[in-house]
C-alpha cells in the first residue's frame, strides 16, 4: 500500500512537470523532463535499495513496510530536495514566491 502511494505520487509529479513544461516551453522539453524524472527514479531507486540493504532486513518492519518501501521512502525524500532545487523557477506563484 505504501509502495502504491509512492508510485502514485511520482506519477502525479510527472504529469505536473510534463504539463507545466509543455505549456511554458514546448513538447520536446516536456518529454525531456519526463525522461529525466524517469531516469532519476530508476537510478535513485537502485542506489536507495543499496542503502536500505545496509540498514534493514528483507522483511522490514512488518507486512506493510518492508525493505522496498523503505528504499522508496529514502528515494522520495532525496528526490524532494533535488527537485525543489532543480524546478525552483518552474513553480512560482503570482506573488513571485515559490509554491510552498
Amino acid at each position: 500500500m505504501i509502495n502504491s502511494f509512492i508510485f502514485f505520487c511520482h506519477y502525479l509529479f510527472g504529469l505536473i512537470v510534463f504539463t507545466k513544461k509543455w505549456q511554458d516551453e514546448n513538447m520536446p522539453n516536456a518529454l525531456l523532463n519526463i525522461g529525466l524524472v524517469g531516469i532519476l527514479f530508476a537510478v535513485g531507486w537502485s542506489i536507495a535499495t543499496i542503502i536500505a540493504k545496509l540498514f534493514m532486513e528483507p522483511k522490514g518492519l512488518g507486512i506493510w513496510y518492508d525493505r522496498d518501501s523503505f528504499s522508496l521512502t529514502i528515494l522520495t525524500i532525496g528526490e524532494y530536495f533535488f527537485y525543489r532545487m532543480y524546478y525552483k523557477d518552474t513553480f512560482i506563484n503570482a506573488a513571485g514566491r515559490g509554491i510552498q
